[in-house]
């Protein structure tokens, strides 16, 4: 959890854990133009490296792809900026405000999140206890927020595209040790009512169900007491077609969507390989919403938690 007077932001000293992450993720979709990215800068303190997804897609093909796993360490951090692979994320407004840059021959982004809902610790709001697998091996504080994201994208031939869309951005700090998770799954969405919701399910290695889960809904985010969901995956068990979700919480509201996939894109991590997609969600009502959806799975293959 976060410590008095430590900024998520700036730099947040390892303990011994050999896999201890700190990170900064962005992503973002423009229905109006079809166009989306995913944006991560990672930093292992005791590995002595980082890594980086620097992802874009429009009308669900890839725009731009950069991926580093095992880029050299670097002391820098949110808060005063960091690069890594000419890619650039800088808080501009602590906790509320932050840009992605990006400037090379055939691809420009110069991109900013601001806040809509305040970024929330979704592992305090969950309360899964010392235990918890997410608390104890995967992330020790991990807030989310919803955000406005504007400003432009300029592609090779000098098209350049005016971003108005929304999404997610997260901080993390703590172990992040993939060989703990079997298998996870998760729903992002932002829909056009306001509702917004972080519902992450995980099967540790222990057997155990762990969860990463929120409401936000009315200006604040509240707890979810409870969550059930459905995925459909393709021919490959490892990229989602679709989902059905129920959410309860706390207030007792129970919100049921749908999601179709968008665009799916890999990320390695040796013997752990995540898979981000973009979604189209739909409440019950007919409500759209967009944002991530994503799932992991541990290797040797073990299966989806589907079966």
């Amino acid at each position: 959890m976060l410590k008095p007077n430590f900024d998520p932001e700036g730099y947040v000293a390892a303990n011994d854990h050999p896999d201890w992450n700190q990170s900064f993720y962005f992503n973002f979709y423009d229905p109006a133009h079809e166009i989306g990215g995913f944006i991560r800068i990672g930093i292992l303190e005791n590995r002595e490296e980082a890594n980086l997804w620097f992802v874009f897609f429009r009308d669900g093909r890839p725009l731009f792809t950069r991926l580093n796993m095992n880029l050299p360490y670097t002391e820098d951090r949110l808060a005063g900026g960091v690069t890594l692979a000419g890619v650039t994320v800088k808080a501009l407004e602590p906790l509320r405000s932050a840009s992605v840059s990006f400037d090379e021959a055939n691809f420009k982004v110069d991109l900013k999140w601001d806040s809509i809902l305040p970024m929330m610790d979704s592992i305090e709001l969950s309360d899964g206890g010392e235990d918890d697998a997410f608390a104890k091996e995967m992330t020790h504080y991990h807030p989310e927020g919803t955000c406005d994201v504007t400003g432009t994208i300029t592609l090779r031939g000098g098209e350049e595209i005016a971003i108005g869309g929304k999404g997610f951005r997260d901080l993390s700090y703590g172990p992040r040790n993939w060989d703990y998770m079997q298998h996870y799954r998760l729903a992002w969405p932002i829909f056009e009512n306001g509702l917004s919701i972080v519902a992450v399910h995980g099967y540790a290695t222990n057997g155990s169900d762990n969860y990463m889960r929120m409401v936000g809904k009315n200006g604040k985010w509240i707890a979810m007491t409870d969550m059930k969901e459905t995925i459909t995956y393709e021919d490959d068990e490892m990229t989602m077609r679709s989902g059905k979700w129920e959410v309860t919480d706390a207030e007792g509201e129970v919100h049921e969507f749908t999601s179709r996939r968008i665009f799916r894109w890999m990320f390695p991590f040796d013997t752990f390989v995540v898979t981000e997609h973009m979604m189209e969600y739909t409440l019950a009502d007919g409500t759209k919403g967009y944002g991530l959806g994503e799932c992991g799975f541990r290797f040797p293959w073990e299966g989806n938690g589907e079966d």
